[in-house]
This record gives C-alpha cells, structure tokens and sequence, in this order.
C-alpha cells in the first residue's frame, strides 16, 4: 500500500496496465511528452516509449476516431480529453460508432475504448472548464459511464475500464485530484491519513456497477458521486441526521440494489450532484427510486443540484452544492 492522491492513482493504473498488457496505449493532447496538463501520465512516455504513450493534435473528434480504429482492431487505447468539456468534439465518434459497433455487427466486432477526462468545478475554470457532463453520456446505450472519488477508486475502476470489453467514460474530479477539498479554494485539504488514500501499488479492480457505503446510518439515503462524495459527507456531519452516504462509483450500470436496501432501511432519500438538474442523472434516479421503492418512501426524493445556468467563473462556489444546501435538503427531507 502507498499514500496516494487521485493523480498519483491514476498514474499508477495507467502504468500497471501499459505494463501488464502490450495491447494498451495512452494518447491525448498533452499526455506524452509533457505527462499531462494535471501530470497524471508523468514518467510514462519515458517508461514505455512514444509509440505506446503519445501526444495526439489538438482534435477531440481525431482522437476518438484514432481510439476507436485501435480498439475494433484489437488494442485497448486509452485516450485522454484534456478536459471534459472538450470532449462534445468527439461525441458523434463516441456515441454514434464507438458505443454502437458490437451491437450493429451482430457481436463480431466489439471496442474496448477508455476515455478518460476530469470533470466539474473547483478550480476556477470558468464555463469551458467546470462542466460534468456525465448524463448526456448515460442516455446512450452501448457505454459504460463510471465516475471516481477517491484515490482508491479512481485506479480500480480505470483499471476495471481499460480490462473492460465494452467502452467506458471514466471521469475524473480534477477539483479533488490532490485532496478532497469541499470549501474554501485557498485552504485545501490534502489526502494525507485519509483511508481511501492507500492504493495498493498493485494491479486490483473496483467492480463496475458497485456502489461503495461511505457512512452508514438509518435515517436518511444521502447518494452522491465525484466530489460531491466529500461535500455530502460534510453536509452529513454538519446535519446531525444519521445517513447513509452512497457513493454510486458507476453511473451507467448503476447499483440498483445497493440504493433500493438503504431506502427500505431509511425511508428517505436525497441525491446530490454537481451537473444542472434537469436531465441530470439524479432525475433518472429519483424516477427508478420512485419506481422500486415507492412503498419504503416516507417523503419525495429530494435533489441538490447545480443550477440550469452554463457554469459560472466567478460565482462557482455558488453554484456548486454546499454542504450547508445539502444539509437544508437533508433536514427538509426528515421533515416531510
């Protein structure tokens, strides 16, 4: 086991996958050479040679087509979006052909692309550098959509995607890459003694499609994904209401049964995203909640989400859940 943040865990699943699988290559804008604009791919270029870790030109669309050439033809790329905002140039080649390809061939070719991009606010990118896209990838079938939290699970499920057969979303929240900070941007917290800071420097999975219990209670169902995993814990502790905190880990498939045995046991439930909430994920989830635990609900779902505004620059923090919104949703929830 090592100390790690998601940057160094990142680092290490891509290096003992490049290792471990001749088959795997890691390509992106900046991803070479230079290791990374966040330095999540540092050293490897050195390590395994410029033909398995390369720069690619500024051309999301060229990179998706690239990573979707490789993988019907049997490697298993790696492609790196610099930022997941830029990743709507490759989307025609993702969800039109990549997500597509088993199903339209009958299952005689399949794709085993990873893309991998870090997502939402923090760290004062203004519009073009802060969205969290995740839903407009969860609608397309053919794509598995995972989003990490901590340094653990951010280099088990990369680890699981690049294995996985079918091509996979990984986001990343570059606003807890170096320590799951929640508040103020000038005093941030890093991972040190944190229990999701020790990765085994090894290679291990996170199972897509498994939801991971950050808090157990049993009064309230609190779900959350990417930071706001760390915010919703502190609007927990805040509250004094005692929750079950979910971190859902796998968007696309999500865990169902997890999520349906907390309700049966709380009767309450609150999801927190960062994303707009129309058409947010957490909208899909209320309705599946609604539908499967109808009877277990002694109050509406209730959401805490970002606003359906673009994403603000100077105005974030804002616009981001707090942990005191969450903690107002999670008493009105208790209330209802």
């Amino acid at each position: 086991m090592a100390e790690m943040n998601i940057v160094k865990a990142v680092n290490s699943a891509l290096d003992n996958m490049l290792e471990k699988d001749e088959n795997v290559l890691f390509f992106g804008q900046d991803a070479g050479y230079f290791g990374g604009v966040f330095g999540t791919s540092e050293g490897l270029q050195n390590k395994f040679g410029s033909h398995r870790v390369f720069d690619t030109p500024l051309s999301e669309g060229g990179i998706a087509a690239i990573a979707f050439g490789m993988g019907i033809n049997g490697l298993r790329p790696v492609a790196e979006i610099q930022f997941a905002d830029y990743i709507f140039p490759a989307y025609d080649q993702i969800v039109n052909e990549i997500a597509k390809v088993r199903h339209r061939s009958g299952g005689e070719f399949w794709c085993p692309v990873t893309f991998r991009t870090p997502a939402g606010g923090g760290i004062r990118g203004g519009h073009h550098h802060s969205q969290s896209p995740e839903s407009q990838f969860t609608h397309t079938p053919g794509l598995k959509v995972v989003y990490a939290s901590t340094p653990y699970n951010a280099k088990g499920l990369l680890i699981a995607a690049i294995e996985c057969n079918d091509p996979v979303i990984v986001l990343e929240p570059k606003r807890c890459y170096r320590g799951p900070f929640y508040g103020d941007p000038h005093n941030v917290p890093t991972w040190k003694d944190h229990p999701e800071a020790q990765v085994p420097e090894s290679h291990y999975t996170v199972e897509i499609g498994k939801a991971r219990l950050a808090l157990e209670g049993n009064e309230c169902t609190v779900i959350a994904w990417g930071a706001m995993v760390h915010v919703a814990q502190a609007a927990i502790r805040e509250s004094g209401i005692s929750c079950d905190l979910i971190d859902l880990q796998s968007l696309v498939p999500w865990d169902k049964e997890a999520i349906e045995a907390s309700i049966e046991k709380t009767g309450r439930c609150v999801i927190v995203h960062e994303a707009p909430k129309t058409s947010g994920f957490g909208a899909e989830m209320a309705a599946s909640i609604q539908e499967r635990c109808f009877w277990s609900l002694e109050a509406p779902v209730n959401r805490v989400t970002g606003w359906d505004t673009p994403f603000p620059h100077t105005t974030e923090w804002d616009y981001m859940p707090s942990p005191a919104r969450i903690a107002e949703a999670i008493h009105k929830t208790m209330e209802e």
